[in-house]
């Protein structure tokens, strides 16, 4: 068993929340009960993963994407009610972290997306945005494959640029606009979770292969991992559920 203020609190020293600029409050969102025994951690507090803390019998929810995102509408009803009327009922903790955990070094998405792909010597290029080598020179085609492949999702891929790619940058989730840092590093390829519009012209027209791999697909990775550590450091049980998106 551990205190939920204790697991606040040690979580705050590893991800230094306080350190970011953040679209929606870091750590806890719903208060439920002090005494945790076991988490449940997944990439959205939707009500599919709410039901599944339920069912599991946890007293906290660890997420990724939580609630209370700056303009959104602030009247609880309708979705929004029948979350957390489920949380609330049941007394369960919603706990959520959003930048601070694209960003950690070890637990983070960004460096837990290249320890899935294999990138070799991941590092940070600029901000939230990192890059690294491929294990081995890779077409686009193959590099399309390899993506597929680890992620379980085809991937989306535009632009155009040399034959062999051998160095990509990437930023999980909905990071489209970063290609440009990937440009200007001189990168042969960007990945990322989400495309827009725009971001087929920039590819095409400055020479850069990009990849739309999925927002949830590249983002499943740093929760877990986080809920993995918080169950080691306090020796409590975790259980992540992959409540699967095709965004």
């Amino acid at each position: 068993m551990a205190l939920r203020e204790d697991i606040l609190a040690t979580v705050s020293q590893w991800l230094t929340p306080d350190n970011f600029q953040d679209y929606c409050p870091n750590g806890l969102q719903v208060e439920g009960q002090t005494e945790v025994t076991r988490i449940v951690s997944g990439v959205t507090a939707s009500q599919d993963l709410v039901d599944a803390a339920v069912e599991q019998g946890a007293q906290m929810l660890l997420v990724h994407h939580g609630y209370f995102w700056k303009g959104e509408d602030a009247v609880i009803r309708g979705m929004k009610r029948a979350r957390l009327k489920a949380l609330l009922e049941h007394d369960i903790n919603l706990v959520a972290y959003h930048l601070p955990l694209d960003d950690h070094a070890r637990l983070g998405n960004n460096v837990q997306l290249a320890r899935v792909l294999g990138i070799q010597n991941p590092r940070v290029l600029d901000g939230l945005v990192w890059c690294g080598e491929l294990p081995e020179p890779m077409s686009p085609e193959a590099l399309s494959r390899h993506l597929a492949s680890c992620l379980g999702r085809s991937p989306l891929h535009v632009g155009q640029g040399c034959e062999e790619i051998s160095s990509v940058g990437w930023c999980t989730g909905a990071a489209q606009g970063y290609i440009t840092k990937a440009i200007e590093a001189g990168l042969d390829g960007f990945i990322s979770g989400e495309i827009s519009e725009p971001t087929t012209h920039t590819a095409r027209e400055c020479g850069i292969h990009y990849f739309s791999a999925g927002h949830h697909a590249t983002e499943r990775y740093g929760v877990r991992a986080l809920g993995e550590a918080i169950a080691e450091h306090f020796g409590i049980e975790h259980c992540f559920v992959d409540c699967d998106n095709p965004v």
